[in-house]
């Protein structure tokens, strides 16, 4: 087994967090791009069960609200779901230097002082961070499921996979600790 810094198992938990967060949004985007096209359905089906009784301008005119309001609609939706990935992005890495900055502090802490309590807290904390890294790794794969069930089919979602750790990475994470 390789042994983990708690720096390390904090930052993959965050990443599965945030892939679970990805994987809402396109659930989110994909479900409304859904909607959108089964209410763009009914109206032309509604437009056409009415036959003669409605005149050629009243529906063109009907047509083109309805084209206005999905484009409209599905505006609202890319932008709200953009943004959102956007967000969720900068808040991973955000929070992965974050784990790695203060991983470091900690280290020149205990080289300042000689006290090598947070060193022992953090090796104690690793197997709580590991196994709730295992629900999040679950609940992300869950959230990859949901996403393309929504989609009907195959959408580009983010599932849970087994992080390799490579020796450079372990370097770092040394370095860090």
């Amino acid at each position: 087994m390789t042994t983990q810094t708690l720096s390390t198992a904090a930052t993959q938990l965050v990443e599965s967090y945030g892939n679970t967060a990805k994987n809402v949004i396109n659930a989110y985007r994909v479900g409304n791009e859904r909607a959108i096209g089964f209410m763009d359905q009914r109206w032309e089906s509604a437009l056409h069960k009415t036959g003669k009784k409605l005149s050629a301008e009243v529906r063109g005119n009907a047509l083109s609200a309805q084209k206005k309001l999905s484009a409209c609609y599905t505006q609202g939706v890319t932008l709200a779901s953009d943004s959102a990935d956007t967000l969720v992005n900068k808040a991973v890495a955000l929070a992965g230097k974050g784990i790695h900055q203060a991983a470091a502090n900690a280290s020149q802490f205990e080289k300042k002082t000689g006290v090598k309590a947070l060193h022992t807290i953090a090796g104690a904390a690793v197997p709580a961070v590991a196994v709730v890294t295992k629900l999040a790794s679950s609940l992300e794969k869950q959230s990859g499921l949901l996403a393309n069930k929504l989609a009907g089919k195959k959408a580009a979602v983010k599932v849970a996979a087994v992080k390799r750790v490579t020796p450079f990475r372990k370097a770092c994470a040394r370095k860090a600790a």
